[in-house]
């Protein structure tokens, strides 16, 4: 048969679009090719957003150790009030991706704007609570009598401004499930970048600016966020894939979208629960070890979270990926791009190891200088030099199980893990056996390993690529 008519046969059996999507899907280059096209934007975003937060926490650094200790007993209880946003947005990825994989846009569009409704409602009521109960949940997280006023005080600011920061996140979380991780990109670092301006401006009261120490830290938190919303709000005015202009903005409800959200949401946000439920047991744990113990403790989680944000990104990606694989009805390439994810964080942990265990003592001197807290360097660098490994593979696994919709289980590793095996490896090995901060990053890397071994052995069984949504 010539190849014209083989061709034309080809044509008559996919359709003349389902030939064109066949014919772009090869040329586009190899899976290789199109999962870095894709995971390039979010994982250098998530990098330079992680690098902010460390300037941030430089900045603050300035005003002394315990400073640092105020901002970061904020951390947790932060994440607390914002889990049920985070799991609304993992809901939002997966959903928006499965339908890219379905070129249903109409429907993506029709998620976003009624998780947008949500999100507003739920913010104007969590705002509140944080912002009149600051006081007590500060004394809670284990501020002592040199962090107290100044957490209460930076809590109470970024906790007021939240609207800004939860309306762009579920903005993002759809245009990031659409694969438009560029503009999510632009976004945060814009944003961001603002951010570390108004800092240098507020917290040392540079060019005329009042200097408001961490407090100027927080106000700078909320003028980027504004700044971000803003850009959020605007790349859905346009045309694309989410498109206001295009599709509009309805205020109604319908079973289908809530249906799927509450499927997944509802996973996400249990999972959110027992992650911030451990989380915030952990840092009572080492916050009760002193103050000098936990500036150490916050330098060395500020590091962890740029080898954090090469996962996340990847995880990004992998979302993304997996679901519009997974709507074309394609399980084989979804596990090839989880895959090739994965084996891509491995690279990236490998140059990472390699920085942290020759540059530990110069990392931690750019937040502080001094000795007592410089003493502990090369133990945290030295543990997170292997734990990142655990790290990076463990989330973008979980990126991939998440993006499939698979939240019962990811909820289930993070029970496991988060809310169980670090907190109570960080209190035996701190306090009954006297290991003081190193026990606690012994219980820290010992949920890595425990969250990689149970999300690698669910992804290669493979049962999240039958699930529907």
């Amino acid at each position: 048969m010539k190849e014209k008519d083989v061709c034309k046969e080809k044509e008559a059996f996919l359709g003349k679009e389902g030939l064109g999507a066949l014919k772009s899907r090869f040329s586009e280059g190899s899976v290789l090719g199109n999962t870095l096209r894709m995971a390039w934007p979010s994982t250098l975003e998530s990098f330079l957003v992680s690098l902010v937060g460390v300037v941030d926490t430089i900045m603050v650094g300035s005003l002394g150790t315990a400073a640092i200790a105020s901002v970061g007993l904020c951390t947790q209880p932060k994440f607390i009030g914002l889990a049920v946003f985070l799991s609304i947005n993992t809901a939002v990825s997966a959903i928006v991706a499965r339908r890219r994989g379905e070129q249903n846009s109409q429907k993506a569009n029709r998620v976003l704007n009624q998780m947008l409704l949500v999100t507003v409602v739920l913010t104007a009521i969590i705002s509140v609570l944080f912002v009149v109960f600051a006081d007590p949940i500060l004394y809670l997280a284990g501020s002592a009598q040199d962090t107290h006023e100044n957490a209460v005080a930076y809590f109470r600011i970024i906790m007021g401004g939240m609207i800004f920061n939860t309306v762009s996140m579920v903005i993002n979380a759809a245009q990031r499930g659409a694969g438009n991780t560029k503009i999510t990109m632009r976004t945060n670092l814009t944003s961001n970048l603002v951010n570390v301006i108004f800092n240098y401006l507020l917290i040392g009261g540079n060019f005329s600016f009042p200097a408001l120490g961490v407090q100027g830290a927080a106000i700078a938190t909320v003028i980027g966020s504004v700044v971000g919303c803003g850009m959020s709000v605007a790349s859905v005015l346009g045309k694309g894939f989410i498109s206001w202009r295009v599709y509009g903005f309805s205020v109604g409800f319908d079973r289908e979208t809530v249906k799927a959200v509450l499927n997944i949401g509802s996973s996400a946000f249990v999972e959110q629960v027992f992650l911030r439920i451990g989380f915030f047991m952990y840092s009572m744990i080492v916050a009760h070890l002193g103050t000098l113990e936990f500036a150490a403790h916050q330098v060395g989680m500020n590091i962890m979270s740029i080898s954090f944000s090469f996962g996340d990104g990847l995880s990004v990606a992998a979302v993304a990926l997996v679901g519009r694989s997974l709507g074309e009805k394609d399980a084989k390439m979804a596990r090839r791009y989880g895959s090739i994810c994965q084996k891509t964080g491995v690279v990236f942990a490998g140059i990472l190891s390699l920085i942290f265990l020759s540059c530990h003592q110069w990392i931690f001197r750019l937040f502080s200088s001094e000795e007592d807290v410089l003493v502990y360097s090369l133990m945290i660098m030295s543990i997170l030099s292997v734990s990142v490994f655990l790290q990076i593979s463990q989330v973008v696994y979980m990126g991939c199980l998440r993006g499939a919709g698979d939240t019962k289980y990811t909820a289930f590793i993070s029970l496991v893990s988060v809310a169980i095996v670090r907190p109570f490896l960080g209190w035996l090995l701190c306090y009954p056996l006297g290991m003081g901060l190193m026990g606690a990053w012994i219980g820290l890397a010992s949920d890595q390993l425990v969250r990689f071994l149970m999300a690698w052995a669910r992804f290669r069984k493979g049962k999240w690529t039958k699930i529907s949504l």
